[in-house]
């Protein structure tokens, strides 16, 4: 396979577990669509710059398919199978209207880069509306999600996005800034995993919308 021709199979792939995740109500496969979306978009760094710096590419490849194709899946299955929960019941959004808004949310992103004239990149001209579509949408998820395990999804979501707008539009980064990057993102997550185990423990639920009963 061509890196064009991966560069846009990685990028349809992350427009369906977008759409995948807004549409699914089982946070087991949410957790497993966010997974292999992590894997999709740490791959971007071996189509786009494998030539050109083998080793770098293949180090940022390899840490970010462990840490969000596996540890983070781990931990957030790990903190499920605790909580005792397996559906998002009831969100603020249903995820019908979910799956519009995703969609719309990637017209919205089309419609953007068109107007920010950005230089030419190897990842092609849907590498920027794919990336700030992943992170609209992850900020959605954030904010229409009563659980915090798909809170916690949405986070590594809206990361995703970042990312592989990064890696399209900047090759140029240290390798030692990226790994801390991918460090401070393992960080977050595993705080806010540990938090979501414990409301669970403390009120028998992860809703985070009824965290008021913690006001005195």
């Amino acid at each position: 396979m061509s890196p064009g021709a991966g560069v846009e199979a990685v990028l349809a792939l992350v427009v369906i577990t977008d759409l995948l995740l807004l549409g699914s109500s089982r946070l087991r496969s949410c957790i497993r669509v966010v997974a292999v979306q992590g894997i999709m978009v740490s791959l971007l760094p071996l189509f786009l710059h494998g030539g050109e710096g083998a080793a770098r590419a293949w180090a940022l490849t390899a840490g970010g398919v462990a840490v969000k194709g596996a540890v983070f899946p781990l931990v957030l299955l790990r903190v499920l199978r605790e909580a005792g929960v397996h559906r998002e019941v009831e969100p603020f959004v249903g995820h019908t209207l979910s799956v519009l808004v995703g969609a719309s949310a990637l017209v919205a992103a089309l419609w953007v880069e068109t107007h920010l004239h950005l230089p030419a990149t190897a990842a092609g001209p849907l590498a920027v509306p794919v990336g700030l579509a992943t992170m609209l949408i992850g900020l959605f998820v954030i904010v229409s999600r009563r659980k915090a395990i798909t809170q916690v999804l949405g986070y590594i979501v809206v990361e995703n996005g970042i990312y592989a707008v990064g890696v399209a539009l900047v090759g140029g980064v240290p390798l030692l800034v990226e790994l801390g990057v991918l460090l401070d993102v393992f960080v977050a997550v595993f705080i806010m995993s540990i938090a979501a185990y414990h409301i669970s423990r403390e009120f028998d639920h992860i809703d985070v919308d009824q965290l008021d009963r913690l006001r005195g």
